[in-house]
Order: C-alpha cells, then structure tokens, then sequence
C-alpha cells in the first residue's frame, strides 16, 4: 500500500485524540515507531515520502490505535516499558514499571550496600534485576505470590541476564532462614476507594493484586517490616516504595518495629515516595 509516515501518524493523532487519551500525540508516536521500526531522524526525513509499506504492518497500527482508544495501556500493547535504562518485558500480569519506583532504585543504588537483597513483591521483576546489574549485590532474591508475574520477571531475566533468583512466595514464606543486608519492595500499596479514581487503564488493566493494599494500604508495610526484622542482618537496611500521602505513617510503622534512622525521601516532582530505615 502507497502511503506515507505523516498520514498514518495524523490518522492515530487524530483517533487518539477523539478517545480523549492523555498522551495522545505521543502514544501515536511510539506506536508508529514500534511497528514500523523507525526513529525520530528517519520520520523526520521520510514523514512525506510515499512509501510502499508493508499492508500488514499498516493493519497491525490501526489495530493498536483501535485497541488504544480502548484504554489498554501502551504497554500492553507493545510489551516493553523502560525502567532505569532497560527494556523489560510486560504483559496484563504485571504492574507497568514507573519512573517513581526508580526513586527507590536509585536510593538502594546510592547506598552503596553490599552482599545480599531480596525484593519482596517483585512482580516484572524490574528492581530487583536493575539492583542486580547497576549494584554491588553478591546475591539478589525476587519473590511475588504470583506465578503469572514470576514468568516475567523470569523472562526479564534472561532477557538482560541477570543473576537473579525468583520464588513464588506469600511475602517471606518460602525464603529459607538466612539473613540479608538489604530488603526492597513496591508492594501493593493502594486504599480501595482509590482505585476506583485511577484511569482506566490502571484499575481495568492493570493486575488488582498488586495494586490493592488492606487496612488503609498499610498491611504489607506492617506486615514486611514485623516478620523482615527476622531475614535482615544487623545493621541491615530496609526500603519501601510508599504512596504519596503514606510517609509518615510508614515511618510510625519502622519505629514501631525498632527500625533506626529513618528517613522519607521525594521523588522528582517532590512527592514522599520512598521510606528507609536500619535494623540496628
């Protein structure tokens, strides 16, 4: 079929737009480009070039604009997200990595520790594989209660080969007695009435395991900070990804637990995004 990048651009510009999707000039972007495999210079250059293009490539982008306009996420769509410069696999199983969780990364990351990690709720698998390959880890532990996200985070694996071993585990339950330096998690952290106000391609598509969070989204916080003071080494080191409005409460349950020097740090648009303390 004889067409050009401009009009296929326009074309799911314009659908998008019409579905009121946020982002839309720029999902019609990325959707163009992974389907027809081509960067900004190359549109740029051939944008009004009519081009013999591939009629089942053509049909593959207007079924992604269709399905977009749908509010299934980009993600699902494309299978990969972007995550501290790796590309990770995704699918509906998983919770789509966010910048924010990156706050935490980097905060591990910053650190400097050493040794042993285990990530509790791992999900894609996205931090505890970025920890893995930009840290100093000797050991790297990922474990989710989902076998559907443990492929993933498989998948991720051995996508960027990395030296991570994945369990399927209710938080600490199948993780033998050994003690780490280090614990990590995103877990499911979202009070119910919440989810409802999330866009729909959160609360539609998006897994409610790893969004919805019991007792005012604080249960998993309690519950890792009481049962983890028994896998953490002296002096080891414990970090949560937390709610915007979360901190201090967060904070209140490390205290509680006899976590010390505990601090609350913001992500980039100044948001509490991550709390971390020391089991002395």
């Amino acid at each position: 079929m004889l067409t050009c990048y401009e009009s296929l651009l326009s074309f799911g510009e314009k659908e998008l737009e019409e579905a009121n999707i946020l982002e839309a000039k720029l999902d019609a972007w990325y959707l163009l480009s992974y389907v027809f495999h081509i960067s900004k210079m190359t549109y740029l250059l051939e944008r009004r070039q009519q081009i013999n293009l591939d009629d089942k490539k053509i049909e593959i982008y207007y079924n992604f604009i269709s399905k977009r306009k749908q509010r299934i996420p980009l993600q699902h769509l494309t299978k990969e997200q972007e995550f501290m410069g790796f590309s990770f696999y995704v699918n509906e199983h998983v919770l789509i990595p966010r910048q924010d969780t990156e706050t935490l990364v980097e905060e591990v990351l910053k650190d400097k520790i050493e040794g042993s990690l285990i990530d509790v709720c791992t999900g894609s698998g996205c931090i505890a594989i970025s920890l893995s390959k930009l840290g100093s880890f000797k050991e790297v532990i990922g474990v989710d209660i989902s076998k559907e996200a443990l492929e993933v985070a498989e998948t991720n694996k051995q996508k960027l080969d990395a030296n991570v071993t994945f369990m399927e585990s209710d938080l600490f339950d199948n993780v033998e007695k050994q003690k780490f330096d280090c614990i990590v998690s995103n877990p499911p952290y979202i009070r119910k009435e919440v989810i409802e106000t999330l866009e729909p391609e959160v609360k539609e598509f998006e897994p409610y395991l790893a969004l919805y969070g019991p007792e005012e989204g604080l249960y998993f916080y309690k519950k890792i900070a009481t049962i983890g003071k028994q896998y953490l080494k002296s002096n080891g080191k414990i970090y949560f990804e937390i709610g915007h409005d979360q901190g201090e409460q967060v904070k209140e349950i490390l205290e509680f637990n006899g976590y010390k020097d505990i601090c609350i740090i913001k992500d980039l648009a100044g948001l509490d995004r991550v709390v971390k303390g020391i089991l002395l």
